[in-house]
């Protein structure tokens, strides 16, 4: 027996009371009983960093093992996940609105099921449920494992379910999971969970836990999986890469990973995120700047431009040590394109300090800079000191920062102009499907013609003509 489905090949043998799927992309399934229906849809909404892009890519593919199908929009759906983050007050405020749309949909279909995944997740616990009933379960980014059975078992008995206890110990599950990735071309690989940094600013050692870290054996066994799948670039995730195997205690850092990854054929480009400067060592820049997968981009936060500042974030670093870092990375990967996170209106943050910021922009020259304005997070020590910053003076500092960089970013994409790069092809602009656009190893967007037959993840020779602040513009060489 057979079925196909959007391009997708099932295949069932008869077992009993219900089929066996033998194979659907390489994976062997539990027995799926008659009454499953592939009319069933869900609906994710994905807020925050990249490791929750990558946890929902899990998460469909635990939904899709239970015979569910992408819903295009959120009324068609039977399943509603919400993949949240704590990280900033307005992130959680847009949840709650969502919601409350869902809400809405429940009024009408009765027997949609809601779910809440993510940090926010697993800061709050049961206290979503008790706060917004509608909520059907909760899991933290731990139970992932569990989607599959809590979305039965809550069809089944209609009773609300928390998993968010933190388990390390199932950090190496995720190469067991069933991935529904969106690009046949890029993917997530992460390489561990959790920090053990707790910057007096931010939540995420509460609600991600300690930091453990994937084997390499288990990482790289994903990655020649995506290698003969036809991926050629892979993103290294980690909320502080650079701690990547200190919990092993036996030598292993994130060089040692970045060694074996070198060994695998088919993988084009390595790229990862995020670095710490805490825990960067000259052994790692050595590492990535001898492999020939390792992209010359490097995102490394600085946060501030104040040893003060650093010392109340409790970054673990200082200005100078920053600077010392930096330089010997610029020495061993000439040209590589380092971007940077900037908080301002940091709690005691003064005129002079927010100079400080500035001074370093000028002198470090990052090629962009993503930049905040401080906020609050309960449970943080951040949240309890005095001194904090108004939101006019916040607006006002943040605003002359983006000034300086922005002419930063647009002086260096300028040097960039007549000279050609290598760009793996994304696809068509929104814009116009005759342009379509790549990145170049350096992470610059490339916006080029399309130049005869060209396909999603060919690897093109790119001419830069006009440089813009956040794109180039370019032609096909070849």
């Amino acid at each position: 027996m057979g079925l196909r489905r959007k391009g997708q090949a099932f295949h069932f043998q008869e077992n009993g009371g219900g089929y066996d799927i033998i194979k659907y992309h390489g994976y062997t399934w539990r027995t799926i009983l008659k009454e499953v229906s592939f009319d069933k849809k869900y609906f994710i909404e994905t807020y925050g960093c990249q490791m929750n892009e990558s946890d929902t890519e899990r998460i469909s593919g635990q939904l899709e093992e239970l015979g569910y199908v992408p819903a295009d929009i959120l009324d068609d759906a039977d399943v509603v996940i919400l993949n949240t983050c704590s990280i900033r007050q307005n992130a959680e405020e847009k949840v709650y609105g969502k919601i409350g749309e869902v809400k809405k949909l429940k009024g009408k279909k009765p027997g949609v099921l809601l779910g809440i995944a993510g940090c926010m997740a697993q800061e709050n616990k049961g206290k979503l449920i008790e706060r917004m009933p509608v909520i059907d379960f909760v899991i933290g980014p731990y139970h992932i494992h569990d989607l599959k059975d809590i979305v039965s078992r809550r069809g089944a008995e209609g009773s609300h379910v928390v998993m968010t206890q933190m388990n390390p110990n199932r950090v190496n599950d995720y190469s067991e999971l069933h991935s529904v990735r969106k690009s046949r071309i890029f993917a997530w690989v992460p390489i561990m969970q959790g920090c053990n940094k707790f910057c007096t600013y931010c939540i995420v050692p509460y609600v991600r836990g300690r930091e453990t870290s994937r084997t390499i054996d288990d990482i790289c066994r994903e990655i020649e999986k995506l290698a003969r799948e036809g991926y050629k670039e892979i993103t290294l995730l980690g909320q502080n890469v650079n701690s990547y195997g200190l919990d092993f205690h036996d030598g292993t850092d994130f060089g040692s990973l970045i060694h074996a990854i070198d060994k695998i054929d088919g993988i084009k480009r390595v790229r990862y995120m995020t670095s710490h400067p805490k825990d960067m060592t000259f052994g790692m820049v050595d590492a990535m700047a001898a492999s020939p997968k390792v992209v010359r981009h490097m995102h490394l936060p600085v946060q501030h431009g104040a040893n003060e500042i650093l010392r109340r974030m409790n970054r673990g670093y200082t200005i100078e040590r920053f600077k010392e870092l930096l330089k010997y990375v610029r020495e061993k990967m000439p040209g590589i394109t380092v971007t940077t996170d900037l908080i301002t209106g940091f709690p005691g943050e003064t005129e002079d300090m927010h100079e400080e910021t500035l001074t370093l922009l000028k002198e470090m020259k990052f090629d962009s800079a993503y930049t905040f304005i401080y906020s609050p997070r309960r449970g943080t020590p951040a949240a309890r000191m005095t001194n904090q910053v108004s939101d006019a003076v916040c607006h006002r500092r943040l605003q002359e920062i983006m000034n300086v960089e922005n002419e930063i970013s647009l002086s260096l994409n300028k040097e960039m102009e007549g000279k050609v790069y290598t760009v793996i092809a994304e696809g068509e602009t929104k814009q116009n499907p005759d342009n379509w656009f790549g990145r170049t190893s350096g992470n610059k967007m490339v916006i080029f013609p399309k130049a005869g037959s060209l396909s999603v993840g060919d690897i093109l020779k790119v001419r830069v003509d006009t440089a813009q602040t956040w794109i180039l513009k370019g032609t096909i060489v070849e």
